[in-house]
């Protein structure tokens, strides 16, 4: 059970097989970082204020960041990726800024919550997704380095696109004929 990025036109070959678990597993690790801290802050009733609402909305942003990246870094077209790419930067620094905001403003982000947690709870809470935030934080950049690892791979190896003009390696540069060349250029 889960989210599959292999098609039979479009294949992961087996030697990148392992950088395409491990990006799978963290993308995994995002939907559920991502989703516990929505469910962690909860209690906090982050939806009346518009702080809350767009810590909520960036986590759900996240959230559907990875899911798009299931598919997009292997057998997306080019435009899908640039798309996921540029989100998972923005989400990234979105969600660095917030730890950041959290771990040093958590008392001046809960006097504007209409919070029925007592203070000193609501700041535990708060350092408690602060710290999520720190892991999906530096998550996302694992993800963009491992999408961009595996898009290089299937362009070097013809995969990118199913079908369109790749890259191939060639071990052996073939010589070229030197004796229609100008005279400065002849060896």
């Amino acid at each position: 059970m889960g989210v599959s990025a292999n098609n039979p036109s479009c294949s992961v070959t087996q030697s990148h097989g392992h950088t395409h678990n491990i990006f799978l597993l963290c993308n995994y690790i995002l939907l559920g970082a991502s989703s516990s801290c929505i469910f962690l802050t909860l209690p906090l009733r982050l939806v009346p204020s518009i702080c809350g609402f767009f810590l909520i909305l960036l986590h759900i942003l996240t959230i559907a960041g990875a899911i798009t990246g299931f598919s997009t870094a292997t057998a997306g077209s080019n435009n899908w990726y640039a798309a996921h790419m540029v989100s998972s930067v923005l989400t990234a620094i979105l969600q660095g800024s917030v730890s950041v905001l959290i771990f040093t403003r958590a008392g001046d982000f809960l006097e504007d919550l209409k919070s029925y947690v007592r203070e000193e709870d609501g700041v535990v809470i708060l350092r408690l997704a602060g710290g999520l935030d720190v892991l999906i934080f530096c998550l996302e950049w694992v993800v963009l380095t491992l999408a961009f690892v595996l898009k290089y791979n299937a362009f070097v190896e013809g995969d990118v696109g199913c079908g369109s003009t790749s890259m191939k390696i060639r071990g052996k540069v073939q010589e070229e004929d030197l004796s229609d060349w100008p005279w400065p250029f002849q060896l």
